[in-house]
């Protein structure tokens, strides 16, 4: 996003509806930004294929007015937003539980998967999306040495990144989000800076983390479930 034309944008974006606010966000993304050596930026909105999908799933669960709690994850990654253009969702779980159809392989990736049995045990997608919005601090992914890198680690990624975010985030902030309380998923570093970036920006009163999905089923695959119990109790607060 070109930073002298974000307050025209943000103008604009007031005026629309759920749906279409974040459309036209992903298809404005401008990484006009030097990354360091070794790293390539993914950018699934640049894909025609992908922003159908896309267009699809927010036009179906977004298509009003409301306004949502925000749930910030990472940045996308290869096999889950990377894929499909929205966060922690597969291909498979975009078939299967948001009905719909993609020719992406069927294949799950592991935060989906969480994020998907805690929106079931929440009540469904209609219900959860209805009330929340799935994000990240960083719209945009990056690959390092064809690895997921996350938007923090390393110095000079955060350093080449970080005028790119700060606009970003403040343009998601005006998408239609309740201001007084976000959730970020991720408890370390994530929420670091993320809690970093809003003291100086000043866009939500408070930040709730909650334990990454992906670190869930890593390291916790045993506790899924009270994981996931964790989350809705998070989530009954607001």
């Amino acid at each position: 996003m070109n930073f002298s034309n974000l307050n025209i944008h943000l103008l604009t974006m007031k005026k629309a509806v759920f749906a279409k606010k974040v459309i036209d966000f992903y298809s404005s993304l401008d990484p006009n930004f030097r990354l360091p050596n070794g790293f390539s930026i993914m950018n699934p909105f640049n894909e025609p294929q992908t922003f159908k999908w896309v267009n699809l799933f927010y036009h179906k669960f977004y298509n009003d007015s409301n306004k949502r709690y925000f749930v910030f994850g990472i940045n996308p990654g290869r096999l889950g937003g990377g894929l499909t253009g929205i966060p922690f969702t597969d291909p498979v779980h975009l078939r299967n539980d948001c009905h719909i159809e993609n020719q992406l392989p069927a294949k799950k990736e592991l935060s989906s998967e969480f994020i998907y049995k805690m929106i079931m045990a929440y009540g469904g997608t209609a219900k959860f999306y209805d009330k929340f919005f799935l994000t990240a601090v960083c719209p945009l992914g990056f690959i390092h040495h064809d690895k997921n890198s996350n938007y923090y680690d390393t110095t000079a990624l955060i350093k080449s990144t970080r005028d790119f975010i700060r606009s970003t985030l403040t343009a998601q902030a005006t998408m239609g989000s309740y201001n007084d309380t976000c959730f970020c998923l991720g408890q370390g570093k994530n929420m670091e800076h993320l809690q970093e970036l809003n003291d100086e920006l000043g866009l939500f009163k408070t930040i709730i983390p909650l334990a990454h999905p992906r670190w869930i089923m890593q390291y916790r695959r045993k506790s899924v479930e009270q994981y996931i119990e964790a989350y809705l109790i998070a989530f009954s607060h607001v």
